[in-house]
């Protein structure tokens, strides 16, 4: 297993040597998404596999739901690579030109990162999404999906490789590791650095939390994703009932779904009590701090400080009050994983003071944290959400999988 998997490194380092045009690129992709539509039948079938093993697994009914794919969903996975192919091209980008004193011609350019090995679990899109970004800015991609989606990510990976050939491309480019033995993970992490770049995990805080502790390859994302949504004093009633209900009810299973609310103590009953029956009214359990508790009167369980560094991922909610702004900036920054974090105010003094005070990689004004997404923020899609002080930062689409080199030029000159 250790040499395939090697082997695997060898031949993305290979196919890394090889410059491609925009043009090319381009033309890949539009056979891919192509191809997804022509064998739209086959790519469920495929995923019928995978949703017939996970119920005789008896799964959770949360995977089975974020595992399936219908025409609905490919259709989606279609539109994300034709946003990608509309984007331009991050990479041989001059970002900045200067010349020194000393005769010396600089000029930062973007260039591709290298390989990139991506470790998934239960999302089949994620196949196809990150291998177009990956492919777009000139990086070869591992693909190590979870066995959930095996199925569904081989066929997945073998239309992208399909599309490669046809354009007599290294179809290398995109590999997808066809093992579903665990200690695969272990040997990407830990013996293979002379070939992989950079690892992105996407996936629970169990995944995420083993690349941590033994990658011996630098690492791309995020362990939890504790985002807060601030009610501010000056918040306007409808729209932070809306936006807090959104931005925990959406969608509960994903990164950016608000897991506390903080509510400024002024406005408890006037607006924070109806925030919370509407969130109780739609099946979301509260915990709530003692003065949410005493003002609520409902049968809430007693939030404790563990609540606070929770990840729920589910139709719960954290709520705490608060004495001001600067209450909330400190637990935010306390407790919060620099992931996502929200203020519903009018106030733009305080808007402005809360989004440059949060650490966070994203910080939002009168807005749902379920729009932490690099869709969302026009990147194409996205490989994964990094919490990291190191750049990248937030969503990581295509602008964000490049780095950069100085190329220096000059009239034969010499040092003294």
């Amino acid at each position: 297993m250790k040499n395939l998997i090697l082997n695997i490194g060898k031949k993305s380092r290979k196919a890394f040597s090889v410059n491609l045009t925009t043009k090319k690129k381009n033309k890949v992709l539009k056979d891919y998404y192509q191809l997804i539509y022509k064998e739209k039948k086959n790519i469920i079938n495929e995923n019928k596999k995978d949703i017939r093993i996970a119920i005789n697994k008896r799964l959770k009914r949360n995977i089975i739901k974020r595992l399936e794919l219908n025409n609905e969903k490919i259709l989606g996975l279609i539109d994300t690579i034709k946003n990608v192919v509309k984007l331009k091209d991050p990479t041989n980008v001059t970002l900045k030109k200067w010349k020194r004193p000393n005769g010396l011609n600089i000029s930062k350019i973007t260039v591709p990162i290298g390989v990139i090995g991506v470790i998934y679990e239960s999302r089949p899109n994620v196949t196809s999404d990150v291998a177009s970004l990956c492919f777009k800015s000139g990086n070869p991609v591992i693909l190590k999906g979870g066995s959930e989606a095996y199925y569904s990510n081989r066929i997945l990976s073998k239309l992208f490789r399909n599309s490669l050939k046809k354009n007599k491309i290294d179809q290398n480019f995109v590999q997808f590791i066809n093992l579903k033995d665990r200690k695969v993970v272990d040997i990407l992490l830990t013996k293979m650095s002379k070939f992989i770049d950079i690892i992105i995990p996407r996936g629970g805080k169990g995944l995420v939390k083993k690349v941590q502790n033994i990658s011996h390859v630098p690492i791309v994302g995020h362990l939890e994703g504790i985002c807060h949504t601030y009610v501010d004093k000056d918040a306007n009633q409808k729209m932070a009932i809306d936006v807090v209900h959104n931005a925990k009810l959406r969608n509960t299973a994903i990164c950016g779904a608000t897991e506390t609310v903080l509510i400024h103590e002024k406005i408890i009953k006037k607006i924070g009590l109806p925030i919370l029956k509407n969130l109780e009214k739609n099946g979301c359990k509260i915990i709530g701090d003692n003065k949410i508790k005493k003002i609520y009167k409902k049968n809430i369980q007693k939030a404790t400080n563990k609540d606070w560094s929770k990840e729920y991922l589910s139709s719960t909610v954290s709520v705490k009050s608060v004495k001001n702004i600067n209450e909330a900036i400190n637990h935010i920054n306390k407790f919060g994983t620099m992931h996502t974090d929200s203020i519903i105010t009018k106030n733009q003094k305080s808007a402005k003071k809360f989004l440059k005070a949060v650490k966070s990689s994203i910080a939002m004004h009168n807005t749902s944290t379920q729009f932490a997404d690099g869709g969302e923020f026009g990147f194409g899609g996205e490989v994964g959400i990094s919490t990291s002080v190191l750049p990248p930062r937030g969503p990581v689409g295509l602008e964000q999988l490049v780095s950069y080199k100085y190329q220096i030029t000059s009239q034969g000159k010499i040092r003294n």
